[in-house]
């Protein structure tokens, strides 16, 4: 049972990597349900706080996936549609993986400016902040998989 739980565990945690590179899979939900089975194996035992602090980050980074390209879109000086749009736009690309959730938000920052009147340069703007907002927490997510990467080697160590 043992050997099932670290295979188990390490398909999981790296399932849930390419999930967060590939937006059809809930990459980080995955990748923490293999830290769940790795911590049911004998050899590794974590602590409650240890569990709390890896369910943290997962839950932090997950809402932040789904909010910080809208509120790069107005931080960059986008309007009320254009962060609208880059919402509704994210909400459609999840209807067309793997490359929606990447145009989506940008497509509809931009459709979003435009609707409201803005001229192409500031609805470009508005479409590049919610484009960096998608790599960062991209990045994000890698991160927290290579944390969770880091704690199942570290159990054969």
């Amino acid at each position: 049972m043992e050997i099932a739980l670290y295979i188990i565990s390490g398909a999981l945690i790296l399932g849930g990597l390419v999930g967060c590179i590939l937006p059809a899979l809930p990459g980080l939900p995955v990748a923490y349900a293999g830290i769940l089975a790795l911590h049911f194996t004998e050899r590794v035992q974590f602590t409650t706080g240890e569990l709390v602090f890896l369910t943290a980050i997962m839950l932090v980074a997950q809402v932040l996936d789904y909010f910080l390209p809208a509120w790069l879109t107005k931080k960059v000086g986008g309007s009320k549609l254009g962060t609208i749009g880059s919402i509704v736009g994210l909400i459609v690309g999840l209807f067309f993986p793997p490359f929606g959730i990447i145009i989506g938000p940008f497509l509809g920052a931009i459709a979003g400016e435009l609707l409201n009147g803005e001229g192409t340069k500031t609805a470009l703007k508005s479409g590049m902040g919610s484009f960096v907002g998608f790599i960062l927490t991209t990045g994000l997510k890698i991160g927290v998989c290579g944390l969770y990467i880091w704690y199942f080697i570290k159990s054969f160590i």
